[in-house]
């Protein structure tokens, strides 16, 4: 895990960047901006659910502190 999660850290936007200019330039604007707009969307949800399941765990009583 050492060094997947930099891997992932870096490789992950510059593969978005790259499936957005992709996107406009085989499909033009319209395209890009949805998929700028559906990954906006699939971000949103995965804080979300993220600020939920932190939120859920600081209420739990008699919670261990080593996880």
């Amino acid at each position: 895990m050492r060094i997947a999660r930099p891997i992932l850290l870096v490789t992950t936007p510059l593969g978005m960047v790259f499936g957005l200019r992709e996107a406009w330039r085989l499909a033009g604007p319209r395209m890009a901006l949805l998929m700028a707009a559906m990954m906006a969307v699939i971000a949103a949800f995965g804080v979300w659910t993220v600020r939920t399941i932190r939120a859920e765990r600081a209420r739990e009583p008699g919670r261990r502190l080593d996880g």
